[in-house]
């Protein structure tokens, strides 16, 4: 005889039962409200400022990480993330993913604002980054060795300057290899004898903060944002977000909202040039 204790366990037993099979056969599984996010340096704090905005009205929570640009690829390849921030062209073995273009940057040479140097020629960064050049006093500045800064591999930025000025990586001298660009920033604030390359709108955006640098023009040409609006600056790139294939909602979503026109002052606030729509 079943008691009334046991009873009332079975019939407990059997309502679970079957709520779980009405929620299966109905589909009313939760859905995870979150994207992530990883990638460029370079892109991440405007993406942070973006998303921000986003997620306060959508409900959505968003992850960004950065990394690098060639983190961004792998980890939407391997589906460890919605979006790769990729702060340059899809290549050609990368015609797998759907690249966004959401706005334009450039690359710029800087130094520290103390140094008297105006410009460099394509023959000496050349030299300057391969140790043929080791002294300011060569440039007609102080008897003092150039602090080489460099960037990682697995950076858009590496890349592109390596490509621009003919080199490969293991032709390069540097003093210190950098990852973020806040990292060249600071070495370069830090050192008057120093000299990196970092995002135009990075360095853009710090020295009006009051970082102690200078960007050097590239061939006759400056490094400011009318440079690269009107096509003319050499080092120019595009800001990319990619996905593997169709984004999900939330990610269309995302994008949608980010390249909004209305948006396009926050490209402004971090010196990027938004992609018209």
């Amino acid at each position: 005889m079943t008691g009334k204790g046991e009873k009332g366990q079975g019939m407990h037993g059997k309502t679970l039962k079957v709520l779980l099979l009405v929620w299966l056969l109905t589909g009313c599984q939760p859905t995870e409200n979150k994207l992530v996010i990883t990638g460029s340096s370079t892109i991440a704090p405007l993406m942070a400022e973006l998303v921000e905005r986003f997620e306060a009205h959508s409900g959505v929570q968003v992850d960004v990480q950065s990394g690098g640009s060639g983190r961004g690829i792998s980890d939407v390849r391997q589906g460890l993330a919605d979006l790769g921030m990729v702060s340059r062209a899809l290549k050609a073995d990368e015609q797998d993913l759907t690249g966004h273009l959401i706005a334009r940057d450039g690359i710029a040479l800087i130094v520290h604002r103390d140094n008297p140097l105006s410009s460099l020629s394509r023959e000496q960064v050349v030299a300057i980054y391969t140790g043929k050049l080791d002294s300011w006093a060569d440039l007609g500045g102080a008897e003092r060795a150039i602090t080489v800064v460099h960037k990682a591999d697995g950076r858009s930025t590496q890349e592109l300057f390596l490509k621009h000025f003919g080199l490969d990586n293991d032709q390069i001298r540097a003093d210190l290899v950098i990852g973020e660009n806040q990292q060249g920033i600071k070495a370069v604030s830090a050192d008057p004898f120093a000299i990196g390359y970092v995002s135009i709108g990075t360095a853009i955006h710090e020295l009006e903060a009051g970082a102690p640098l200078r960007l050097l023009p590239l061939h006759g040409v400056p490094a400011s944002l009318a440079a690269l609006e009107q096509g003319d600056y050499p080092l120019g790139r595009e800001l990319n977000l990619v996905s593997a294939g169709e984004p999900d909602p939330h990610a269309r979503a995302l994008l949608a909202f980010i390249t909004d026109p209305a948006q396009a002052e926050v490209y402004r606030d971090y010196y990027f040039l938004p992609a018209p729509r």
